[in-house]
């Protein structure tokens, strides 16, 4: 069983080392949403067809994009890691994760991979599978040479006992999430309520203008970041607080990997928690 971690008591510590930190916590999450609403948006120009299959720039862009957003989140994990040492970051560790992208990359393909095997059997062990693994990023932050089963692997015995802990820290921040995505998901139905309507009625479609969908997009782009800005940081580093506690009370950490005999990755493969 994991430890009982005091969430409000350890979002409220973050909040406050975060007012310490040297580098602006929002300046440095503006840059690096600011730079994913980027990617998003060539994504969205490349992708304008609207027929994915028949559009191959179109999914190698999808592709690219999603692979960057990866490297560059490491980036951010890196900050808020040396923000929690009370270590000074510099704006340009948002791009340290491309030392290592290889690994990055791979390791979120293999993730994903497996999350999907388990989403077929059904929605509740993907959930399940997606908090097992949810450590793994940290720990290939902290050691880079691990391999990428190395740090899934860690992150299953790391996670056991505080999956559900885990889930009720994301259940907290559901607000944030809804908030930001809100103008996303009203012009996301205003436009699928209009193609339904379109289909049914038998009237003739509107066409939207590239740009018009594209301005639609990046204004809501730019409300998700606003909104972000407020609450992100803090987000990742309690994150971390999580992280740190479950190195403790396991007794695996990726530094001292290599000096371990072996992991053992069978465990936790049928615990719901």
């Amino acid at each position: 069983m994991g430890e009982v971690i005091d969430r409000p008591g350890l979002k409220a510590e973050m909040k406050e080392l975060l007012r310490s930190a040297e580098v602006s916590p929002k300046g440095f999450v503006a840059l690096y949403l600011l730079l994913t609403l980027v990617m998003s948006m060539v994504d969205a120009f490349a992708n304008t067809s609207g027929v994915s299959y028949a559009n191959p720039l179109g999914i190698f862009v999808r592709i690219l994009t999603s692979l960057l957003g990866a490297v560059l989140s490491i980036g951010f994990i890196l900050y808020c890691m040396a923000v929690r040492r009370g270590q000074r970051a510099e704006y340009m560790t948002l791009f340290d994760g491309f030392s290592f992208a290889g690994k990055v990359i791979g390791l979120a393909i293999v993730q994903a991979f497996f999350i999907f095997l388990w989403s077929c059997l059904f929605v509740i062990p993907g959930i399940i599978a997606a908090y097992r693994y949810q450590f793994a990023y940290f720990n290939l932050c902290e050691n880079p040479e691990l391999g990428c089963m190395d740090a899934l692997d860690l992150s299953k015995k790391q996670t056991m006992g505080y999956k559900g802990q885990l889930f009720t820290l994301d259940l907290s921040y559901i607000g944030w999430g809804i908030l930001a995505a809100l103008p996303m998901s009203i012009w996301t139905g205003y436009l699928s309520y209009t193609a339904t309507y379109t289909m049914l009625s038998g009237a003739e479609a509107f066409p939207l203008s590239t740009g018009l969908s594209l301005g639609a997009s990046l204004l809501c782009g730019l409300w998700a970041v606003a909104v972000e800005i407020f609450y992100l940081p803090t987000y990742q580093c309690t994150q971390l607080g999580y992280y740190e506690t479950a190195k403790r009370t396991s007794g695996v950490s990726p530094v001292s990997f290599s000096d371990q005999p072996g992991i053992d990755d069978g465990n936790d493969d049928n615990s719901m928690f």
